[in-house]
Parts: C-alpha cells; structure tokens; sequence
C-alpha cells in the first residue's frame, strides 16, 4: 500500500493535480506505525515502527526519484504548486501537523471516533513531501530537498508528540506503570525532548516568518518605485519561493533596468537574496542576488 502510494503521489506531484495527492495520502499507511511509535514510547514498548517508517520513507523517496527521470532537462521544478508549497515549509504546516497528531491519536484510542482516520489522513502530508524530496533529489536540487524532508520531520515529530499526549492522558501508561513500578520520568523526559525538537522548527520558522514576510514588504516598496517609470505598470505581487524573492509585475512594456532594482533592493533586504522577475508576459527573469557585483 505504500508502494502505491507513492506512485500515486509521485504521479499527482508531477501533473500538479491536489485530487490525485490527495488519493495517495487517504491509502497512505504511515500514520498508523507512527501513532505506534507514539504508544510504544508511552508503554515502554520496542519500537519496531520505526524501521518500518524509516524503510517505508526510503521507499517512498526512491520512487520520487524514478519519476524525476520521466521529467524534460527544461522542467522548472518552483513552477509546480505541488512541489514549491511542500519544499518551504511554514509555521502553520507545523501547527496543523500538531492538531491533526492529537486527532490521530484520539481517533485511535477511541472506537466512536475512528471514522475520523480518513480526514485525519488527508490532513496530514506524510507520504506527498518524501516524493517530492525524491522528485528534487533525482533533479539534483539539494536545497528543495532539504526543505520537503523538514516538512516530513516536523510532520513526523509532531504526529509522535500529539500521541504521546492522548495516550498518555488516555490512561496507556498506567497499568504498565504499575506492573513495573517505573516512574514517568522516563516517558516526560521522552516527552519534553519531542517537545523541544518540535518547538525549535517552530520557533525558527516564526521567526523566518516574521522576517520574509517584513522583506516582503520592503521588496515590494522598492519594486513599486523601480516599476513606475513604465507609464501603466504596477506589482502584482512579492512572494518568497524557496528561498528566491519573485517580484510580479504588471506591464504592457519592457521592463526598467534590473541592476537599478537590485541597487534599490540593497540594504533593505540581506545581500545574496536571489531576485525572480514574473512578467503578465509569461516571462521570469532571473534577475541576480542583491548585493553581488554587476
């Protein structure tokens, strides 16, 4: 089943269709054996899940990386919605990874409430983010993959750390507690590190937030006053795509000239940002990095 899905997902990442991502997380098979990494932990329990999600991770990557073979040398990876959104992961990926984890967990401990695995399945981006890592890693794009395997992390991390909560407040630990005469030291120890691992991504992304969204803004002043010169020009918009600042700008002619914008740009946001020009054209201009030498 995993397997399959990761063709599915692959295939759905590939054609850009959210239908067919989406069929691939519902069969996904991953989220069960890590609400088991969750309850082993609690229990104090072996923790054979974890091999099964490490290979299953693997698996799913190695078949992102046979599909990017399917894939043109011209293939513009950040122009695909599906892989763009999953290699910049944000603050509220992780928040939505933490409440569908407790979700999980409750729906797992109780019987009345299983009917709400599927959602849970579909809410939470296991198996999609390990095929476009593949998907970047075949294409030889580093940094994209470093991006789409934090999103698979946090997601991990906090999936573990909602089921540690439920099936610790659900009562899971107490008989073995009892029959074993061990404290919960070792189970909140595990818990406070899940919770320190889950909470340095997110503290680090609400700060980067914070700045690219300020950045953002400051990009989208300077590039207000550069395009102007263009009688009926104006910006569409300033969004950050992995790590590049692409500037959209409406215009019925040709563009100023991009060394003045990349000259207006500096000191006010980090030298070395990589600037991307979108045209209503259909043209993207690689602009250059703010600051390099001309």
């Amino acid at each position: 089943m995993l397997a399959l899905s990761a063709v599915i997902a692959s295939a759905g990442v590939l054609t850009d269709s959210t239908a067919t991502v989406i069929g691939a997380m519902i069969i996904a098979p991953l989220a069960t054996p890590i609400m088991g990494i969750a309850l082993a932990t609690v229990r104090h329990r072996g923790q054979g899940a974890i091999s099964f999600v490490l290979f299953g991770g693997l698996l799913v990557i190695a078949v992102g990386m046979a599909f990017s073979a399917l894939l043109p040398t011209s293939y513009e990876l950040l122009a695909n919605s599906q892989i763009a959104g999953r290699t910049s992961p944000k603050l509220m990926d992780l928040v939505a990874a933490l409440a569908t984890g407790l979700a999980g967990a409750v729906a797992h401990a109780r019987r009345d409430v299983a009917a709400v695995l599927p959602g849970v399945a579909i809410a939470i981006s296991l198996v999609p983010p390990l095929a476009v890592a593949g998907v970047c890693l075949g294409r030889g794009a580093l940094w994209l993959t470093l991006g789409a395997l934090v999103l698979f992390l946090s997601n991990l991390l906090a999936l573990v750390l909602g089921g540690i909560v439920v099936f610790t407040a659900t009562g899971y630990a107490t008989e073995v507690i009892a029959l074993s005469g061990r404290s919960r030291r070792r189970t909140r120890l595990t818990l406070g590190l899940l919770v320190v691992a889950v909470l340095v991504p997110l503290s680090a992304n609400s700060v980067v937030s914070y700045l690219l969204t300020r950045w953002s803004a400051q990009a989208r002043t300077v590039a207000y006053g550069w395009i102007s010169t263009v009688p009926n020009s104006s910006v569409a918009g300033v969004d950050v795509v992995a790590r590049e600042l692409h500037i959209r700008v409406r215009t019925p002619g040709d563009l100023p000239p991009i060394p003045s914008l990349l000259s207006a740009l500096r000191g006010r946001i980090p030298d070395g940002v990589p600037i991307v020009l979108e045209t209503t054209q259909g043209s993207t201009v690689h602009a250059g990095r703010v600051g390099a030498p001309s």
